[in-house]
């Protein structure tokens, strides 16, 4: 596949923070290449610089000739007075058949009202149509930061099935493990963890994880053969080894090298993730909060209507449904913040709710760290122990540097941080959250999820993040435009769902005449003899996928970061030339039959 675009070298600081320094990849034509990493890593930073909205402070990024490259940012801004029609139309390139072309967009975006001005547009509307934007430059290579936020589990379904379909590469950046798993080619990591600062896998997200793994099981080899040989080093020097000649000044020196290097590959195996464990009240009530026909407008629209349910001790209902459907509102019926139009909800007496707003605007951006964390002074009160704020605010990953800087500075991950911290200190009955996982990176996702599932009390989930919904419901609630609400049981059931109303509501095309019998393939004179060596091509495929495994075992590949990943990313190959072999050898098989 042709080249697009390469980087090399690139190196980014902040100050006197660097946020990465050394990294180097390369896209082809149509890869659709998923960026993971912690917050910090630089992440939104990097996908700038490929796209030229920043520069490197070293490096290079270099475009094929001719290539178009857009970008769709986290947050989209538009002009709050153009229609959405006139946004994709500034934006089109073809002059001749500009508006059948803008038409088709639109179609393809699936925009209700294409006449609607910008302002109007909920966040994932918004997202909706910077993609269209986006399209309408007709792009060789598409950027995307965080895709899915804002966008609902319909809209995150829709954006799958186009980047899967479209001719053109992508590159996004995302915490959504099954958007990651639906749709990536190639995922790559950008991490302190790996020597060369990036980690890359050809395959979807369940492959690269498989990859990485082996790779840091080879660097934690090193690191323990390196703890083995410095150990030797110290004994030498406690026994009074004198530097009086130039082998014993040599042997010191290399000892205190040999330290450094263990170092170095010590930290780069350490794994920060923020400690979360939120605080039940333990309480045994049955129902804790009941719903009877329950139901509530907005600015003259329906949301829903007659919603009867019961939440107690470990309900875990999750809520999916599209933007504008009443998911907010529902959860904040749910904390007494608003009233019902009609019907009842009656809650326990004295229940203790914890709510995690979606906004997270609750803190004013200049109030710093140290006063968001701990508001009445240097201390927090944490399951009856008292903690100072700098040790709190290790737990969330922040360094004591960071305890002055203001609210507002913070990245959207360490925000997010911030409110699940605060949420800790409140003892609660019932967990309201309301898209918790929004900028959070992947290893606090998962530690978020571990807490929750041990959580004894109530949770009330709203999230458009799918193994969450998956993991941590014991009932979904789903709510549409159309203020229908229905209860299943699992995710799948609710797409099984889906996909069947929306077969059902397509028109089916009259059928005149039977269809013809298909008719049987056979193998051609070059098939037949591809398929006679069929099984030595993937004997001896399979030989040299031995080999790169037992060559990942040497020490002098684990002790040189360089070759390590070099020999990583072979064996990555060796594996994907085994499983087209497979592939192709069952097709051949098939018509054989």
């Amino acid at each position: 596949m042709p080249v697009l675009l390469t980087c090399d070298s690139l190196e980014k600081s902040f100050g006197a923070r660097t946020v990465f320094t050394g990294i180097a990849l390369s896209l082809h034509d149509e890869d659709r290449m998923g960026i993971i990493g912690p917050n910090g890593a630089g992440k939104s930073t990097f996908l700038q610089i490929l796209g030229g909205l920043m520069s490197p402070d070293k490096g290079i990024v270099s475009v094929r000739k001719g290539v178009r490259l857009s970008m769709v940012v986290q947050d989209p801004v538009f002009d709050p007075e153009l229609t959405v029609r006139e946004v994709i139309t500034a934006a089109a390139t073809d002059t001749e058949d500009r508006d059948i072309e803008v038409s088709k967009i639109i179609s393809r975006v699936a925009f209700p009202d294409p006449e609607a001005t910008t302002g109007t547009l909920s966040g994932g509307w918004k997202k909706r149509l910077a993609i269209a934007e986006a399209l309408a430059t007709k792009p060789d290579i598409l950027l995307l930061d965080e895709p899915t936020n804002h966008l609902d589990v319909e809209g995150i379904l829709w954006l799958e099935k186009l980047l899967n379909s479209s001719a053109f590469a992508s590159v996004f950046v995302t915490h959504d493990r099954y958007f990651l798993e639906n749709v990536a080619t190639r995922v790559a990591e950008i991490n302190r963890a790996y020597p060369l600062g990036l980690f890359t896998a050809s395959g979807n997200y369940s492959r690269f994880l498989e990859k990485r793994r082996e790779f840091l099981r080879a660097q934690q080899r090193e690191q323990d053969a390196l703890a083995n040989l410095v150990d030797r080093e110290i004994e030498w020097l406690r026994r009074g080894a004198k530097a009086r000649t130039s082998k014993s000044k040599a042997r010191i020196q290399d000892a205190f090298e040999l330290q450094d290097k263990l170092a170095d590959v010590s930290e780069r195996n350490q794994k920060g993730t923020a400690l979360v464990d939120f605080t039940a009240t333990g309480r045994q009530t049955k129902r804790l909060i009941h719903c009877e026909d329950v139901s509530k407008s907005l600015g003259g629209r329906l949301l829903f209507e007659k919603l009867t349910f019961t939440l107690g001790p470990g309900t875990r209902l999750g809520v999916l449904g599209s933007n504008g459907s009443g998911k907010t509102t529902l959860l904040r019926i749910l904390n007494g913040e608003m009233e019902t139009d009609t019907g009842e909800v009656r809650r326990a007496e004295g229940l203790r709710v914890a709510y995690f707003e979606q906004t997270r605007d609750n803190i004013d951006p200049e109030t710093p760290l140290r006063r968001a964390l701990a508001p009445d002074g240097d201390t927090i009160i944490f399951q009856d122990r008292t903690t100072h704020v700098a040790g709190w605010a290790a737990r969330f990953l922040f360094r004591q540097d960071q305890l002055d800087l203001p609210i507002g500075r913070l990245s959207g991950g360490e925000r997010a941080r911030v409110h699940i911290a605060r949420l800790m200190l409140q003892p609660a009955d019932i967990l309201l959250l309301d898209e918790p996982t929004n900028d959070l990176d992947i290893p606090t996702l998962e530690v978020l999820e571990a807490n929750l599932a041990d959580f004894p009390g109530c949770i009330v989930l709203v999230t458009h993040d799918r193994y969450l919904l998956d993991r941590l419901s014991s009932i979904l609630l789903a709510m549409n435009a159309e203020a229908k609400v229905e209860f299943f049981a699992e995710l799948s059931q609710w797409e099984q769902a889906s996909q069947t109303k929306k077969t059902a509501a397509k028109p089916v095309a009259r059928k005149d005449t039977a269809p013809a019998a298909p008719v049987k393939k056979k193998l051609s004179w070059k098939e037949a003899r591809e398929y006679e060596q069929m099984e030595e091509l993937v004997t001896r495929a399979e030989e040299r996928l031995d080999q790169k495994r037992t060559q990942l075992e040497r020490p002098e590949v684990t002790s040189d970061p360089a070759l390590l990943t070099t020999t990583v990313q072979e064996l990555d190959a060796a594996q994907d030339a085994v499983d087209v072999l497979y592939a192709r050898w069952a097709e051949l098989e098939a018509k054989q039959s």
